[in-house]
């Protein structure tokens, strides 16, 4: 599966609209992410950025980005990044999210998720660390999370 999801990345961000239209797809496979409206801009193996518009529905009653929409963005980047960069034998689930909110996030943002460590092996299955940082407009760090995925061989049907 993580090859075809990488395969299909690559093939559809070549025609116009093809970031939107991967990202609908995601959002079909997954609708609660269509909350946030996410545009995936850049996918890779042990790479995803993910980009969200600053707009009412995702706001607070302060007027910034609530902190669950914030969430959201990293547990989504988090996973297609996963699904992009493990074998097709293996499978995730995340299983914890540390958060930290580093200043008011202001604006529309942008997410980029990084493993923390290399893969390793997978055969008795394995926890992996992934770092999710987040952006305001400027560039300037708002939220990061620590997102433990459980990485596993897949079972066979």
């Amino acid at each position: 599966m993580s090859t075809s999801l990488l395969s299909l990345y690559q093939r559809i961000t070549r025609w116009p609209g093809g970031h939107w239209l991967f990202s609908r797809a995601i959002c079909l496979r997954a609708p609660y992410f269509a909350t946030i409206a996410p545009l995936f801009v850049a996918l890779e193996s042990g790479r995803c950025e993910v980009r969200m518009r600053d707009r009412r529905r995702v706001h607070n009653h302060i007027g910034s980005v609530h902190a669950i929409a914030l969430c959201n963005l990293a547990e989504l980047s988090a996973g297609v990044m996963a699904e992009a960069t493990l074998p097709p034998t293996a499978r995730w689930i995340p299983k914890g999210m540390r958060v930290e909110y580093l200043q008011r996030a202001k604006g529309s943002m942008h997410a980029v998720a990084t493993p923390e460590v290399p893969l390793g092996d997978i055969h008795a299955g394995r926890e992996w660390p992934v770092q999710v940082e987040v952006t305001d407009p400027a560039g300037t760090p708002v939220f990061r999370a620590h997102i433990t995925l459980w990485v596993s061989p897949r079972k066979k049907p």
